[in-house]
Protein backbone atom coordinates (compact mmCIF):
# COMPACT_ATOMS: atom_id res chain seq x y z
CA UNK A 1 0.00 0.00 0.00
CA UNK A 2 1.44 3.37 -1.04
CA UNK A 3 1.93 5.80 1.84
CA UNK A 4 0.08 9.08 1.64
CA UNK A 5 2.21 12.15 0.80
CA UNK A 6 3.30 14.13 3.85
CA UNK A 7 2.45 17.86 3.98
CA UNK A 8 4.97 20.63 3.51
CA UNK A 9 4.54 24.40 3.00
CA UNK A 10 2.44 25.17 -0.08
CA UNK A 11 3.58 28.81 -0.24
CA UNK A 12 7.05 30.31 -0.45
CA UNK A 13 7.21 32.89 2.33
CA UNK A 14 9.86 35.40 3.33
CA UNK A 15 11.42 34.32 6.62
CA UNK A 16 10.28 30.72 6.17
CA UNK A 17 11.91 28.21 8.50
CA UNK A 18 12.40 25.17 6.26
CA UNK A 19 16.21 25.51 6.36
CA UNK A 20 16.20 25.64 10.18
CA UNK A 21 13.75 22.82 10.81
CA UNK A 22 16.32 20.42 12.27
CA UNK A 23 17.25 22.96 14.93
CA UNK A 24 13.65 23.98 15.65
CA UNK A 25 12.45 20.39 15.96
CA UNK A 26 15.31 19.59 18.32
CA UNK A 27 14.59 22.66 20.44
CA UNK A 28 10.83 22.13 20.61
CA UNK A 29 9.44 20.28 23.65
CA UNK A 30 9.11 16.55 23.00
CA UNK A 31 5.48 16.47 24.12
CA UNK A 32 2.84 19.17 24.44
CA UNK A 33 -0.91 19.54 24.32
CA UNK A 34 -2.00 22.24 21.86
CA UNK A 35 0.42 23.83 19.38
CA UNK A 36 0.06 27.57 18.75
CA UNK A 37 1.69 29.52 15.91
CA UNK A 38 0.52 33.15 15.73
CA UNK A 39 2.81 34.26 12.84
CA UNK A 40 1.98 31.36 10.57
CA UNK A 41 3.51 32.33 7.24
CA UNK A 42 4.41 29.16 5.34
CA UNK A 43 3.84 26.98 8.42
CA UNK A 44 7.07 24.97 8.03
CA UNK A 45 7.33 24.01 11.71
CA UNK A 46 3.66 23.07 12.00
CA UNK A 47 3.91 20.71 9.02
CA UNK A 48 7.20 19.24 10.30
CA UNK A 49 5.71 18.55 13.74
CA UNK A 50 2.67 17.00 12.06
CA UNK A 51 4.91 14.72 9.98
CA UNK A 52 6.53 13.54 13.21
CA UNK A 53 3.14 12.77 14.76
CA UNK A 54 3.55 15.45 17.43
CA UNK A 55 0.45 17.52 16.62
CA UNK A 56 -2.74 16.67 18.50
CA UNK A 57 -4.47 20.00 18.10
CA UNK A 58 -3.22 23.32 16.76
CA UNK A 59 -4.25 26.96 16.74
CA UNK A 60 -2.71 28.67 13.71
CA UNK A 61 -2.99 32.40 13.23
CA UNK A 62 -1.76 35.36 11.26
CA UNK A 63 -2.86 38.95 10.84
CA UNK A 64 -2.69 38.57 7.04
CA UNK A 65 -6.26 37.80 6.03
CA UNK A 66 -5.36 36.65 2.51
CA UNK A 67 -2.92 34.12 3.96
CA UNK A 68 -5.37 32.72 6.52
CA UNK A 69 -8.06 32.51 3.85
CA UNK A 70 -5.68 30.35 1.81
CA UNK A 71 -5.33 27.91 4.69
CA UNK A 72 -9.08 27.95 5.31
CA UNK A 73 -9.87 27.21 1.69
CA UNK A 74 -7.57 24.18 1.68
CA UNK A 75 -8.96 23.04 5.03
CA UNK A 76 -12.59 23.20 3.92
CA UNK A 77 -12.57 22.50 0.16
CA UNK A 78 -9.16 21.72 -1.28
CA UNK A 79 -10.69 20.20 -4.41
CA UNK A 80 -12.31 23.51 -5.37
CA UNK A 81 -8.90 25.22 -5.24
CA UNK A 82 -7.32 22.40 -7.27
CA UNK A 83 -9.97 22.68 -10.00
CA UNK A 84 -9.20 26.37 -10.48
CA UNK A 85 -5.41 25.94 -10.41
CA UNK A 86 -5.61 23.12 -12.92
CA UNK A 87 -6.99 25.57 -15.47
CA UNK A 88 -4.19 28.12 -15.10
CA UNK A 89 -1.56 28.16 -17.87
CA UNK A 90 2.04 29.14 -17.16
CA UNK A 91 2.70 32.26 -19.17
CA UNK A 92 3.92 35.78 -18.54
CA UNK A 93 0.83 37.31 -20.12
CA UNK A 94 -1.52 35.27 -17.92
CA UNK A 95 0.59 36.11 -14.85
CA UNK A 96 0.18 39.87 -15.31
CA UNK A 97 -3.49 39.54 -16.22
CA UNK A 98 -4.15 37.56 -13.05
CA UNK A 99 -2.00 39.89 -10.95
CA UNK A 100 -4.23 42.83 -11.92
CA UNK A 101 -7.39 41.09 -10.73
CA UNK A 102 -8.69 42.37 -7.39
CA UNK A 103 -8.48 39.25 -5.18
CA UNK A 104 -11.39 40.43 -3.03
CA UNK A 105 -13.67 40.40 -6.07
CA UNK A 106 -13.17 36.63 -6.44
CA UNK A 107 -14.86 33.68 -4.74
CA UNK A 108 -12.66 32.07 -2.08
CA UNK A 109 -11.36 29.14 -4.15
CA UNK A 110 -10.39 31.44 -7.04
CA UNK A 111 -8.78 33.96 -4.70
CA UNK A 112 -6.64 31.26 -3.11
CA UNK A 113 -5.73 29.67 -6.45
CA UNK A 114 -4.61 33.14 -7.60
CA UNK A 115 -2.44 33.56 -4.51
CA UNK A 116 -0.78 30.16 -4.92
CA UNK A 117 -0.18 30.72 -8.64
CA UNK A 118 1.34 34.18 -8.18
CA UNK A 119 3.42 33.03 -5.21
CA UNK A 120 4.88 30.09 -7.12
CA UNK A 121 5.54 31.98 -10.36
CA UNK A 122 6.60 35.44 -9.14
CA UNK A 123 10.18 36.67 -8.96
CA UNK A 124 12.09 35.04 -6.08
CA UNK A 125 8.93 33.84 -4.36
CA UNK A 126 8.67 37.16 -2.55
CA UNK A 127 5.31 38.12 -1.00
CA UNK A 128 5.16 41.90 -1.26
CA UNK A 129 2.34 44.40 -1.38
CA UNK A 130 2.48 48.12 -2.00
CA UNK A 131 0.98 50.80 0.25
CA UNK A 132 -2.42 50.15 -1.26
CA UNK A 133 -2.15 46.50 -0.29
CA UNK A 134 -1.71 45.35 -3.90
CA UNK A 135 0.59 42.45 -4.81
CA UNK A 136 3.24 43.96 -7.10
CA UNK A 137 6.03 41.40 -7.63
CA UNK A 138 7.14 40.86 -11.26
CA UNK A 139 7.01 37.60 -13.21
CA UNK A 140 9.66 35.06 -12.22
CA UNK A 141 10.50 33.32 -15.53
CA UNK A 142 10.92 29.82 -14.09
CA UNK A 143 11.31 26.81 -16.38
CA UNK A 144 8.78 24.65 -14.59
CA UNK A 145 7.16 26.20 -11.48
CA UNK A 146 5.28 23.64 -9.43
CA UNK A 147 2.02 25.44 -8.77
CA UNK A 148 0.08 22.25 -9.53
CA UNK A 149 1.43 20.14 -6.68
CA UNK A 150 -2.01 18.77 -5.94
CA UNK A 151 -0.78 15.83 -3.86
CA UNK A 152 0.78 18.26 -1.40
CA UNK A 153 -2.31 20.49 -1.31
CA UNK A 154 -4.39 17.45 -0.35
CA UNK A 155 -1.82 16.49 2.31
CA UNK A 156 -1.95 20.05 3.67
CA UNK A 157 -5.73 19.80 3.84
CA UNK A 158 -5.48 16.60 5.90
CA UNK A 159 -3.04 18.22 8.34
CA UNK A 160 -5.28 21.25 8.72
CA UNK A 161 -8.15 19.09 9.99
CA UNK A 162 -6.26 19.18 13.31
CA UNK A 163 -6.13 22.99 13.38
CA UNK A 164 -8.23 25.99 14.25
CA UNK A 165 -7.38 28.95 12.01
CA UNK A 166 -7.53 32.49 13.33
CA UNK A 167 -7.00 35.82 11.58
CA UNK A 168 -6.04 38.03 14.51
CA UNK A 169 -3.16 39.68 16.35
CA UNK A 170 -0.62 37.44 18.04
CA UNK A 171 -2.01 38.31 21.49
CA UNK A 172 -5.48 37.11 20.51
CA UNK A 173 -4.21 33.93 18.88
CA UNK A 174 -2.44 32.72 22.05
CA UNK A 175 -4.95 34.08 24.58
CA UNK A 176 -6.23 30.63 25.53
CA UNK A 177 -2.85 28.85 25.76
CA UNK A 178 -2.53 26.79 28.93
CA UNK A 179 0.23 25.05 30.88
CA UNK A 180 1.65 22.23 28.78
CA UNK A 181 0.78 23.89 25.46
CA UNK A 182 3.53 24.97 23.04
CA UNK A 183 3.71 28.41 21.39
CA UNK A 184 6.14 29.23 18.59
CA UNK A 185 6.59 32.90 17.69
CA UNK A 186 8.20 33.74 14.35
CA UNK A 187 7.47 37.46 14.05
CA UNK A 188 8.75 39.93 11.46
CA UNK A 189 12.35 40.33 12.55
CA UNK A 190 13.80 43.38 14.25
CA UNK A 191 15.93 45.26 11.66
CA UNK A 192 19.67 44.61 11.81
CA UNK A 193 20.34 48.29 11.11
CA UNK A 194 18.50 51.59 10.93
CA UNK A 195 18.40 51.39 7.14
CA UNK A 196 17.19 47.79 7.03
CA UNK A 197 13.52 47.21 6.28
CA UNK A 198 11.11 44.42 7.06
CA UNK A 199 9.79 42.42 4.15
CA UNK A 200 6.28 43.77 3.59
CA UNK A 201 4.42 41.42 5.92
CA UNK A 202 1.27 43.44 6.40
CA UNK A 203 0.41 47.07 6.10
CA UNK A 204 1.53 48.92 9.20
CA UNK A 205 4.67 46.83 9.69
CA UNK A 206 5.94 45.47 13.00
CA UNK A 207 7.98 48.02 14.92
CA UNK A 208 9.86 48.37 18.17
CA UNK A 209 6.73 48.72 20.31
CA UNK A 210 5.32 45.55 18.75
CA UNK A 211 8.53 43.69 19.63
CA UNK A 212 8.26 44.91 23.22
CA UNK A 213 4.62 43.85 23.42
CA UNK A 214 5.57 40.43 22.03
CA UNK A 215 8.24 40.05 24.73
CA UNK A 216 5.61 40.83 27.38
CA UNK A 217 3.29 38.17 25.97
CA UNK A 218 6.20 35.69 25.83
CA UNK A 219 6.97 36.39 29.51
CA UNK A 220 3.32 36.08 30.58
CA UNK A 221 2.86 32.76 28.75
CA UNK A 222 6.04 31.37 30.30
CA UNK A 223 4.86 32.42 33.77
CA UNK A 224 1.78 30.22 33.48
CA UNK A 225 3.63 27.12 32.34
CA UNK A 226 3.35 27.38 28.57
CA UNK A 227 6.35 26.15 26.56
CA UNK A 228 7.40 29.17 24.46
CA UNK A 229 9.93 29.42 21.62
CA UNK A 230 10.74 32.45 19.49
CA UNK A 231 12.92 33.24 16.48
CA UNK A 232 14.23 36.74 15.83
CA UNK A 233 17.22 38.66 14.54
CA UNK A 234 20.44 38.71 16.55
CA UNK A 235 20.48 42.30 17.78
CA UNK A 236 21.29 43.89 21.17
CA UNK A 237 17.67 45.06 21.41
CA UNK A 238 16.26 41.54 21.05
CA UNK A 239 18.85 39.98 23.35
CA UNK A 240 17.99 42.58 26.01
CA UNK A 241 14.24 41.95 25.67
CA UNK A 242 14.74 38.23 26.35
CA UNK A 243 17.70 38.39 28.73
CA UNK A 244 15.83 36.33 31.37
CA UNK A 245 15.36 33.35 29.02
CA UNK A 246 17.55 30.85 27.17
CA UNK A 247 19.03 32.49 24.08
CA UNK A 248 20.79 30.39 21.46
CA UNK A 249 22.43 31.96 18.42
CA UNK A 250 22.16 29.95 15.19
CA UNK A 251 23.24 30.45 11.60
CA UNK A 252 20.23 30.64 9.34
CA UNK A 253 20.28 30.51 5.52
CA UNK A 254 18.18 33.16 3.79
CA UNK A 255 17.01 32.35 0.27
CA UNK A 256 14.10 34.77 -0.18
CA UNK A 257 15.02 38.44 -0.04
CA UNK A 258 14.46 41.33 -2.45
CA UNK A 259 18.11 42.31 -1.92
CA UNK A 260 20.51 39.58 -3.21
CA UNK A 261 23.23 40.86 -0.83
CA UNK A 262 21.06 39.83 2.13
CA UNK A 263 20.65 36.23 1.02
CA UNK A 264 22.89 33.54 2.49
CA UNK A 265 23.81 32.63 6.09
CA UNK A 266 22.95 35.10 8.83
CA UNK A 267 23.03 34.79 12.59
CA UNK A 268 19.72 34.89 14.41
CA UNK A 269 18.53 33.99 17.90
CA UNK A 270 16.33 31.21 19.14
CA UNK A 271 14.73 32.12 22.49
CA UNK A 272 13.08 29.52 24.70
CA UNK A 273 11.33 29.67 28.06
CA UNK A 274 13.01 26.37 28.96
CA UNK A 275 16.60 25.09 28.75
CA UNK A 276 17.72 23.87 25.31
CA UNK A 277 20.70 21.73 24.42
CA UNK A 278 21.41 21.11 20.76
CA UNK A 279 23.11 17.76 20.27
CA UNK A 280 25.29 16.17 17.61
CA UNK A 281 25.51 17.88 14.24
CA UNK A 282 23.27 20.70 15.46
CA UNK A 283 26.14 22.02 17.57
CA UNK A 284 27.70 23.28 14.35
CA UNK A 285 24.83 25.74 14.03
CA UNK A 286 25.18 26.98 17.58
CA UNK A 287 27.42 30.03 17.85
CA UNK A 288 27.02 30.57 21.57
CA UNK A 289 24.35 30.95 24.21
Amino acid sequence: MTAQPQPRPFLKWAGGKTALLEVLLSAAPREFHVYYEPFLGGGALFFALYRQGRIRQAVLGDINRELIDAYRALQTDVEAVIRVLDQYPYSEAFYYTLREVDPWSLPLAERVARMIYLNKTCYNGLYRVNRAGKFNVPFGRYKNPNYKDFANLRAVARALQHARLVCASFEEVVADAQAGDFVYFDPPYHPLSRTARFTEYARGGFGREDQEKLAEVFRELASRGVWVMLSNSDTPFIRELYRDFTITRVRAPRFINSNPARRGPQTEVLVTSYPVRLEGSLRQMRVDA
